[in-house]
């Protein structure tokens, strides 16, 4: 069968969205010699080889053998990616099981008062804090980040395992200190793999099915811990909390060398896809901004850094997230906020488990609808507005019933703050290095919203209302931010529309540019300098 002509390129053709509606094999005459000449490996692929190997099967460029291709990488990706749900459950498990071991007796175990009980739980977001930015600029610049992960949760896994054998302040100061420093490597690595793989319209649902592993953490935490606290205690001589820190670790070990076989690397190296669907994956974030997924080759180990430091709505974001991150600090006290319910330890942690289930499925329809729409600011504020509400509850009764809704609203919260990330993502959307350092600087700043969170729940009187007011502070803060924020993607926005490029994109380097103009010539000829024009930044 004879290919069919490129499509026209020019002022009458279309944007990177029509392209996929009218894909076309190229022409021999659009193809070089050096092309020609160049042959596919199997599946395992480089950046270069994938973008100048003539495309095998002239089908691949048909819009109905696309649509199969893409369906087919789409399903593989969820699959392998909804391990990631169950590693953030165990992250979440490792780092905020201490808050059930105190209900029975960890605290008085290890002669902690309130003050050090609350070092404790922060000192974790020290470790955190250091190591983010680092793991990330080096999880971006190596070629299998499946194997860095498991590595990391390996590690991890032992570290909370031995949490159980602390013996007093300081000891538990070093093993909170140690797991916040490895644990900081997963959530902004995965975020910026599942950035790697998923378009724009696509992420916010991704990132909501990742962080749903951080709500049903928050369920089901309490549920394993009743479970383990209630029928371990005494058992070998060692008290239920130490027994809680030993299975849960083993269990994470246990996950982190399932991931070395599971979890994605690169579109241009994961085992398990066809090259069609390798070069899909590729093409598909090359449509999706207008510029090919990948770094420069003369780039060095530090230009993202320093095109972020450069970049002043990464400032904007950070202190937003940090305010958001304080008024979520409820999360590490839920069990102990339950309690002012008034039961006893049991009940109390299965009361703990249904407003995280409600959450999860509430962030979920709340991240589709936000990529439905392609609007991120009214699906970051209005799970807040539903989180002021519950705070306000709060405060103003002590009312059993009215008190356990409030914390179906609080829990709520939290589908906002999963949609923020993907706005993260969407406003530093290349290079990767510069993406990666975004993502890992926003993150980490925005922990010390959990260490300062820490000391906001020592005001226990009328039910920790003081405290309550001090994060609805916050929740408004984040939504001023969020605003300003919004004002000025906007205000960048029109710049882009008048022609001016230079105020509001990034800098293209020759290779990558030159690797954009392949892979888009071998879908089917297009312009890409249009592509990019169309981009837009997402409010």
């Amino acid at each position: 069968m004879k290919p069919s002509p490129p499509p026209p390129t020019g002022p009458g053709t279309g944007s990177g969205l029509d392209v996929v509606q009218a894909r076309a094999s190229p022409s021999p005459s659009s193809t070089s010699d050096d092309d020609r000449d160049r042959k596919p490996t199997g599946d395992h692929i480089d950046n270069a080889q994938s973008a100048t190997s003539s495309p095998q099967p002239n089908s691949i460029m048909d819009p109905s053998r696309r649509a199969l291709v893409e369906k087919t990488l789409k399903r593989k990706l969820d699959t392998r990616c909804a391990l990631f749900v169950l590693i953030y459950i165990m992250n979440y498990l490792d780092r905020n099981n201490i808050g059930a071991a105190r209900l029975k007796g960890l605290q008085d175990d290890l002669s902690l008062d309130n003050q050090q009980y609350a070092t404790c739980l922060s000192i974790l977001y020290v470790g955190y804090i250091l190591m983010q930015v680092p793991s990330n600029i080096l999880i971006n610049r190596i070629q299998r980040p499946s194997l860095y992960i498991s590595l990391v949760m390996l590690v991890w896994g032992l570290i909370s395992t031995l949490t159980g054998n602390v013996k007093n302040f300081g000891g538990m100061i070093a093993i909170r200190f140690l797991l916040g420093f490895v644990e900081a490597a997963f959530l902004p690595g995965a975020l910026l793999i599942l950035s790697k793989w998923y378009t724009r319209k696509e992420l916010a649902l991704r990132n909501a099915i990742l962080f749903c592993g951080n709500l049903i953490s928050n369920a089901f935490s309490a549920l394993i811990a009743a479970g383990v606290l209630s029928n371990m205690q005494g058992v070998l001589g060692h008290a239920a909390w130490r027994w809680l820190f030993w299975i849960e670790g083993a269990f994470t070990m246990a996950v982190a060398i399932s991931a070395a076989f599971i979890l994605p690397d690169l579109p241009t190296n994961t085992r398990g896809f066809t090259e069609e669907e390798l070069f899909v994956a590729q093409l598909r974030m090359t449509e999706d901004v207008g510029e090919a997924d990948e770094d420069s080759k003369d780039q060095g180990v530090f230009d993202g850094l320093i095109m972020v430091v450069k970049d002043w709505k990464v400032y904007v974001l950070m202190l937003t997230f940090t305010a958001y991150v304080v008024g979520l600090s409820f999360n590490a006290f839920f069990p102990t906020l339950t309690e002012t319910l008034g039961f006893g330890y049991v009940p109390t942690l299965l009361m703990s488990a249904p407003p995280w289930a409600f959450a999860c499925a509430f962030s979920l329809v709340n991240a589709w609808h936000s990529d439905r729409t392609q609007e991120k600011f009214f699906h970051i504020t209005g799970p807040i507005i539903v989180g002021l509400v519950g705070f306000v509850i709060c405060m103003s009764t002590l009312n059993t019933a009215a008190r356990y809704v409030a914390l179906f609203l609080q829990a709520s919260s939290y589908a906002g703050f999963i949609v923020f990330y993907s706005w993260i993502s969407s406003s530093f959307p290349r290079p990767p290095a510069k993406r990666a350092v975004a993502l890992a600087m926003v993150n980490a700043f925005s922990q010390l919203g959990n260490v300062a969170g820490m000391y906001v729940w020592d005001l226990k009187e009328n039910g920790y209302r003081k405290s309550y007011g001090i994060v609805t502070a916050m929740f408004g803060i984040t939504i001023v931010g969020c605003w300003i924020f919004r004002v000025m993607l906007v205000n960048l926005n029109k710049k882009i529309q008048r022609g001016e490029e230079d105020a509001a994109t990034w800098e293209t380097r020759p290779d990558v540019a030159e690797q954009t103009v392949k892979t888009e010539r071998m879908a089917g000829d297009v312009d890409v300098t249009r592509l990019k024009s169309g981009f837009r930044y997402l409010v």
